[in-house]
């Protein structure tokens, strides 16, 4: 019996010690990537404004932090010109439990930072200049950031790229092509013939007219071309952050530089010309261009600016369209981790 007790007590003590290593790790895991109480931004969650300098002064753009990783942080950018980070928060759901640090940021004249409605600042190049003074504010480097560009985002993720490329670890260009004339070719050539040919017709008259505010061009454009290409959902079943972001759109900014909608670039829009085509041979760092089957963008050309940067992968989302990180959301976020991480433990190829 003595011997029997003290097997029983050796056994219980062992899995007490062992339940105690594991609850210790579990803390200690936690701790690692939640624990914000030796951040600057723990007072606010996470937030932080940050000042950015321009030729009309000084403003302030909105970031948000989530987590802690010192290997692996993303910065976010949003479409528009003139969305919201807004619709980026599905990241939650996919990027805490991959152990990503990621942060939310808003543009300049975009919904939560300043907006001095200044169009003198509405450029490529001077958004890409912000890009890098939130860089360098968040402490991002090339041994840990990761660039992330979604639609307009993408732009200025393929022009940092070119500009800022030693600052780098890897970068995500989501939905978006390296030419805004082949951009509004598709639009006209392929997406917009699969419309009803009297639609077609009426949004070309008011697109002619210049009629981009008239609520009817607006109508026929929600109801037939956004539900099919940029979030494959009926409008009333749009998920809440997605909503949000349209809702709080800087409008006289879109219209500005992309045109009055995502049906391709109309009138004078500033990014009518766009087209870096000729250079993404020059981007070396690791690259994930990701596409929709039903996308806006041309899921080829997308596919193709994988195989003409130096070391690119492509990311086919067979069911989604522009937004596919809500209607393709598996294999969007699986792709998306799994070229993270494998950038980050160097088996990327």
């Amino acid at each position: 019996m003595n011997r029997m007790y003290l097997f029983v007590v050796v056994f219980m003590l062992c899995i007490g010690c062992q339940q105690e290593k594991e609850t210790t790790l579990t803390k200690n895991h936690e701790s690692s990537y939640l624990d914000y109480s030796d951040k600057d931004d723990a007072l606010s969650g996470g937030v932080k404004m940050i000042p950015i300098q321009t030729s009309a002064g000084e403003f302030n753009v909105w970031t948000k932090r989530v987590g802690n990783n010192p290997k692996m942080k993303v910065l976010l950018l949003h479409g528009g010109p003139g969305a919201t980070h807004e619709y980026f928060e599905c990241f939650d759901s996919f990027f805490p439990k991959a152990e990503i640090e990621y942060y939310y940021y808003d543009q300049l004249e975009s919904f939560y930072s300043d907006q001095p409605n200044d169009s003198t600042l509405w450029s490529v190049d001077r958004y890409v200049d912000e890009v890098e003074q939130v860089r360098k504010s968040l402490n991002l480097d090339k041994d840990n950031f990761y660039l992330y560009g979604s639609s307009w985002g993408g732009i200025l993720t393929m022009e940092y790229a070119l500009k800022y490329q030693d600052n780098l670890k890897g970068i995500i260009i989501s939905n978006m092509m390296a030419s805004i004339p082949e951009y509004i070719n598709y639009a006209e050539t392929f997406l917009g013939p699969q419309m009803d040919p009297e639609v077609l017709k009426e949004i070309k008259a008011l697109e002619a007219a210049g009629e981009f505010t008239n609520p009817r061009y607006n109508e026929l454009v929600l109801n037939n071309y956004y539900p099919e290409h940029v979030l494959r959902m009926p409008l009333e079943e749009w998920p809440n952050p997605v909503s949000r972001a349209f809702a709080n759109i800087n409008y006289d900014l879109y219209l500005t530089m992309q045109g009055p909608s995502e049906f391709g670039v109309v009138g004078d829009a500033k990014l009518k010309d766009w087209d870096i085509t000729d250079q993404l041979s020059k981007i070396e760092v690791p690259t994930l261009s990701i596409g929709g089957a039903y996308d806006t963008m041309d899921p080829i050309h997308m596919e193709w600016i994988a195989s003409e940067v130096q070391n690119g992968r492509y990311l086919h989302c067979p069911k989604g369209s522009h937004l596919a990180m809500y209607d393709d959301q598996e294999t969007y976020f699986e792709g998306l981790i799994t070229f993270i991480k494998d950038v980050d433990n160097g088996t990327f190829k």
